[in-house]
């Protein structure tokens, strides 16, 4: 039998699971609104929504959302074994591979979109803070660090393409 998963299969699942784990696109955008909103000149929602499509549409943003979440529901199972069943339901602070797999997706979109990352996973504004908040049951270890590395990516790709627009290059 040969391999053939199709590209939009995987883009719709992990829209699918995201929308299952209750962030919606929207959710995502205000966080890149309020990171663009002081440094891109007349940015609208809309624009940020469309930032966080794209993002989305990537297939390595895909993999990482599908790989972070499928674990996440692995812990509420419990089906992953022991330490690591532990470390991933309470999130432990040595524990440091959930923001290894958001990487992935920061590291697509340059460095602003790394200290952008850093920013979001300090304050844990919006979706990301009730993401990690814990009392709703579920284990989200690894989808509040994959929503605030795609609102970052989206922030960034938001202010490269403004940048790009205002300052076209011209030779030194």
């Amino acid at each position: 039998m040969s391999y053939s998963l199709k590209p939009d299969e995987v883009a719709a699942a992990a829209k699918d699971w995201l929308e299952k784990r209750g962030v919606r696109i929207e959710d995502i955008a205000e966080i890149t609104y309020a990171l663009q909103k002081d440094y891109v000149e007349d940015v609208q929602m809309e624009d940020c929504i469309e930032s966080v499509e794209r993002v989305i549409s990537k297939r390595e943003v895909q993999n990482a959302v599908l790989t972070g979440i499928q674990l996440d529901y692995l812990c509420e199972q419990g089906a992953l074994i022991a330490p690591l069943q532990d470390m991933v339901k309470y999130d432990e602070g040595l524990y440091g591979a959930d923001e290894i797999l958001a990487l992935s997706i920061v590291n697509i979109y340059g460095s602003i979109g790394l200290t952008n990352f850093g920013y979001i996973d300090k304050v844990k504004p919006g979706i990301v803070g009730r993401l990690n908040d814990k009392t709703d049951g579920q284990v989200h270890t690894f989808l509040d660090d994959i929503v605030a590395a795609i609102a970052s990516s989206a922030a960034s790709r938001l202010a490269h393409n403004t940048y790009d627009a205002e300052k076209p290059m011209t030779p030194p």
